[in-house]
This record gives C-alpha cells, structure tokens and sequence, in this order.
C-alpha cells in the first residue's frame, strides 16, 4: 500500500511498515516542518492513504473543497499512544478489507468510522 506517515508516527512503526512491503514516506525525514494542508495535497497527488495521530488533518480533510479521490486519511485515536500501541493498531487497521481511498477512517482500539473526504 502507498502511504504517507505524519511525522508525530514513531520511527519503528515506519520501519516495520516498510519491511512488511508498504510504500511509506514519513513526513519526519521526507519533508519535515511542511504545513498539513501540503501533506494532506501531497497524499491525494501521489495517491497515498495519510496515516496520522494529528486531529487536524481531519478537519483539513473534511473541509476540502473537493472530495479526495486519490488519497485518504486515516486518525489513530489511541490513549496512550505508546509505538507498540499505535504499532498493533495500525497493523490491524491496514489488514482490513476495502480501500481507504476518497475516506477518512477514525480508528480507536474499539472500532473504525468512515466518512468520504471532503464536501463534493
């Protein structure tokens, strides 16, 4: 899967996520201190689904101008958020089935919602 790590993602998560075969860019050495609203561009121009601690990019996400097609976003909502914690969370999120495309995923330890990205 092609993915985009915010940089508030532990390190360890993102090397897992590579040796498991995932396409990651980390936003904490690929293109530190850029503004959410270009992370968020950048993941639906390169098709990328935004994995993220950071409730901000779920506003940006929703109040999009135009629906994402291309990329997604997907919130962690864990407390704490521990690396083993947020780890376990997001390896069980990607094994589920469906495509996290034109989504926005909001997922805690007792479950998962989806809203399309964007108002159009």
């Amino acid at each position: 899967m092609r993915l985009l790590a915010d940089e508030n993602l532990p390190k360890v998560l993102i090397d897992g996520l590579r040796i498991a075969g995932h396409d990651v860019l980390w936003a904490g050495t690929d293109f530190p201190a850029t503004r959410d609203k270009n992370i968020l561009d950048r993941a639906e121009t390169e098709g990328r689904i935004l994995l993220t601690l950071d409730r901000d990019f779920w506003q940006i996400a929703l109040q999009r101008p135009d629906r994402m097609r291309n990329g997604g976003v997907i919130l962690f909502r864990i407390h704490p958020a521990t690396p083993d914690r947020v780890a376990r969370l997001v390896s069980k999120t990607l094994e589920t089935e469906g495509s996290w495309h034109g989504q926005i995923g909001l997922v805690t330890p007792e479950g998962i919602d989806v809203f399309p990205a964007g108002r159009k």
